[in-house]
């Protein structure tokens, strides 16, 4: 059954890019989930390029763009296959974690970049009622460790930015940590940079023998719902405007227990190779 679905999946993005290949305007391909293309839109329109309906807020889709000077055609793609049609497009607007997964450095690479103080804080969640539990407070100490921020800075400079304002130890000093003595703590992750993340705090809980079992998602919707179900502990994949309205529009009771890192989310050159293109005159 998933080799059918992967079949149907791979020859949609095949019609998808015919689409765009016949396109005669500037195209540029944005995520198209929930406040993810409104992230992406509110990019192209904090530089001059478009504008928005205000009353669209951070859930504006190409629906909600009311000016538009150079006709630009938006192709709204799964976050996790934007990559895959760069080459198909003028623009793409990718996702940090999977600009990362596709070899791109969104520091280096990037025609435009959102700023280093982007709200979009990427966070460790737990399903309601777990937030104040012992294990939610270790993983987030590990996390919010010199350890994790050290880590963040030296290998993705600047492609993931630690908002820890204060690191710590990477312990709790209410946490009873001999109580939690040969445990396991799951999580789901996306596997850049989230995934690596986690490693290194894994390497802090190890120290009071607590085992870190991460468990890697490609996509956005499934790493929530396996929290919800309770069938794993907690996740580190979105940013809080994407929880808040995942919950509001799939009913669940996902709630952020510590932000750890934003993604600076990039526009990137497919067709064209510089901003040429999107000067409006």
């Amino acid at each position: 059954m998933k080799k059918f679905l992967s079949l149907i999946l791979a020859a949609l993005l095949v019609l998808s890019c015919a689409s765009v290949a016949l396109a005669d305007g500037i195209t540029i391909a944005v995520p198209n989930d929930p406040t993810n293309e409104g992230r992406a839109l509110l990019l192209l329109q904090s530089n001059g390029i478009i504008k928005l309906d205000e009353a669209a807020g951070v859930t504006a889709t190409k629906d909600d763009v009311i000016e538009n000077p150079l006709g630009i055609e938006f192709y709204e793609v799964e976050a996790a296959m934007v990559p895959n049609v760069l080459a198909d497009v003028d623009y793409a607007i990718i996702n940090n974690n999977f600009a990362l997964d596709a070899g791109l450095n969104p520091v280096e690479n990037s025609l435009l970049i959102e700023s280093a103080d982007s709200p979009y804080a990427n966070v460790l969640c737990v399903k309601a009622g777990n937030e104040e539990s012992a294990e939610a407070k270790a993983l987030a100490a590990a996390l919010y460790s010199q350890k994790v921020a050290d880590y963040i800075t030296a290998t993705y400079a600047g492609a993931a930015v630690s908002v820890v304002e204060n690191p710590t130890d990477g312990f709790d000093a209410t946490v009873d940590y001999a109580a939690l003595d040969g445990k396991t703590i799951s999580v789901a992750a996306s596997p850049t940079p989230h995934a690596q993340i986690l490693a290194v705090a894994a390497e802090i809980l190890a120290e009071k023998n607590i085992k870190l079992e991460v468990i890697e998602f490609s996509d956005y919707v499934q790493p929530n719902m396996v929290v919800e179900s309770g069938e794993v502990f907690a996740n580190y994949f979105a940013h809080i405007p994407y929880q808040d309205n995942f919950n509001a529009e799939n009913g669940t009771s996902i709630v952020v227990v510590a932000p750890i890192h934003v993604e600076p989310m990039g526009l990137y050159g497919g067709k064209q190779v510089d901003l040429t293109a999107l000067t409006v005159k």
